[in-house]
């Protein structure tokens, strides 16, 4: 493309000055064609090269776009708890797809357009180099103006992308949210806060295009003046009969050729500055280190599921400890329950013994080996969760439950929703199992989402199955049935119980009891009535609850 630039401003000269001027219509016709020809030769490599250049960008950002979210699936649950939902989607979506510029209108398309200045000025010094110099002896008042717009821009361009990723986090923190808006009659404000940010944003936007605005005028301008330097000169040249019309033709042509690029150049170099202002972003993420470092070199296989804790301390921040000398062990098959008030630290054991955070300071062991050993994969594939706050994929039923897992049977999943009680509720769905969960499982109660959480802990078959307040959204009725579950699953595997209803505990073999960080207490139900102390003081509370219910 860069070499056949300079064929029609070639042809044209030779056209204008030995068969236009001389009346040599015939060869004009066939000069015509030839140009004709050179022209669709062109158009067809243009093709071409945007087609390649567009492939290469596409290839490359699904690549990178691969290499991110598997990135984001590995990193630290800590990194989740600190950075915006919304900032994260505008590095995965947004910015690589932003780096896409670079390919498609950056480094390749700039390289074409340098070979096009290079190939152009060359033909014009050997056509006449006194007219080159006058026709470029404005060219550094185009590099100073290249020079303060580059500068400009770089800075607005920083600026969008911020906007970018403030807005998309607003917007998805309150869609996710809305709820919430309608029923405390928020909608003004939050509509009112979503206008400061979109006006942010759409300044920001104005800002980049003010820049474009001045420069791409200073440019024609520039150029214009270019060929106004070299009309004065070239006719002084043309009264002494040392040029020809066919030469000026030729070197306006080629200063047309010169100022497209350099114009573009600009614009496409901004293009790639905004385009490594994205990939500064992703590739700050890629090289994130804040993940859980999985050094463990001992794949669990089936693990007994005996646990013990030595001394823990863990803080969030390294600083302010929820969790302080936390020692205690129970042996497989065992159930542990663990009850104390919100922050006490009862969810944070479980997060540490899953490896969602590492501890600051002593042990945990399972099948007395430090859980820092164990492949963490393999680590977790021993362990089945039931949070109380449960989330669902945008799927079916059975995509939800099995997660994809190939391994995992359709009749593996209905035993464990007999187990669970669940198969009846599902197959009063529409299309029971292939019943399709909207987003967060919008279409299904908080006590359906939880069962079918119940069935998807239960049919991995885990050593270590854990249940975070996994009754407390469920009804009386469907409560009893879980229970009956619960005493069926715990056989032969270790079960850890999070729960206030202390009724659902009574028959753990040990129970913990935490306050402010601390284990307080420990021991079964029985004996730790007998203490009299914080169990007791609770079960009390909630025993008294019960009666006045009752009698009301």
């Amino acid at each position: 493309m860069a070499g056949l630039s300079i064929l029609n401003p070639f042809l044209i000269q030779i056209t204008l000055d030995r068969y236009i001027m001389k009346g040599n219509y015939p060869m004009l016709i066939s000069m015509s064609g030839f140009i004709l020809i050179s022209l669709i030769i062109q158009s067809l490599l243009s093709l071409t090269f945007t087609y390649l250049t567009a492939w290469l960008g596409q290839s490359v950002i699904q690549s990178l776009r691969v290499k991110v979210f598997s990135h984001l699936l590995h990193l630290n649950v800590r990194f989740f708890d600190k950075t915006p939902v919304g900032i994260t989607t505008t590095r995965t979506v947004n910015d690589v797809e932003t780096i896409n510029d670079i390919f498609s209108e950056g480094i390749i398309t700039i390289l074409s357009d340098l070979l096009t200045i290079v190939v152009v000025l060359v033909y014009m010094f050997v056509l006449s180099w006194k007219m080159t110099l006058v026709a470029m002896s404005i060219l550094p008042f185009l590099i100073l103006t290249a020079y303060i717009f580059k500068g400009g821009i770089k800075k607005s361009f920083t600026d969008v992308r911020n906007q970018v990723a403030r807005l998309n986090s607003f917007v998805q923190e309150h869609l996710t949210g809305m709820s919430v808006v309608q029923l405390f009659t928020a909608e003004e404000r939050e509509m009112k806060k979503f206008m400061d940010i979109n006006k942010a944003h759409r300044t920001a936007h104005i800002s980049s295009n003010w820049y474009y605005s001045i420069f791409f005028p200073m440019v024609e301008i520039i150029s214009a003046l270019s060929v106004a330097l070299l009309v004065w000169y070239w006719s002084g040249s043309y009264l002494k009969g040392f040029t020809s019309p066919g030469m000026l033709l030729t070197f306006i042509f080629c200063i047309n050729l010169l100022f497209r690029p350099i114009r573009m150049l600009a614009d496409k170099f901004n293009t790639l500055q905004m385009g490594m202002v994205a990939a500064e972003r992703v590739f700050k993420l890629i090289d994130s280190e804040d993940r859980i470092q999985n050094t463990g070199k001992i794949s669990a296989g089936k693990l007994r599921g005996e646990i013990k804790f030595e001394n823990v301390w863990f803080a969030y921040d390294d600083e302010n400890f929820v969790l302080k000398n936390i020692s205690f062990s129970a042996k497989a098959g065992e159930t542990l329950a663990i009850v104390g008030a919100t922050g006490s630290g009862k969810s944070t054991i479980i997060n540490l013994l899953m490896r969602f955070y590492d501890i600051q300071q002593g042990k945990i062991l399972i099948d007395g080996i430090d859980i820092r050993e164990y492949d963490v994969y393999s680590l977790r594939k021993n362990m089945g969760l039931v949070l109380q706050d449960v989330f669902l994929f945008s799927g079916s039923v059975y995509d939800n439950i099995k997660l994809h897992d190939e391994n995992i049977s359709k009749e593996e999943i209905v035993k464990a929703s007999q187990l669970c009680g669940v198969e009846e509720f599902v197959l009063r769905l529409p299309g029971g199992f292939n019943y399709e969960v909207r987003e967060r499982g919008a279409t299904l109660s908080l006590g359906q989402r939880q069962l079918i959480s119940f069935v998807r802990a239960l049919v991995h078959n885990p050593a270590i199955l854990i249940l975070d307040e996994a009754t407390s959204s469920i009804d009386t009725e469907s409560e009893h049935v879980i229970q009956q579950a619960i005493e069926k699953m715990v056989n032969n595997r270790t079960s850890i119980i999070i729960a206030h209803r202390l009724s659902t505990i009574q028959k753990s073999d040990c129970i913990l009891v935490m306050d402010h960080a601390e284990l307080k207490e420990c021991g079964t139900h029985e004996d730790l009535i007998s203490l009299n102390g914080i169990y007791a003081k609770l079960y009390e509370m909630q025993f008294r609850k019960q009666r006045m219910q009752v009698g009301s």
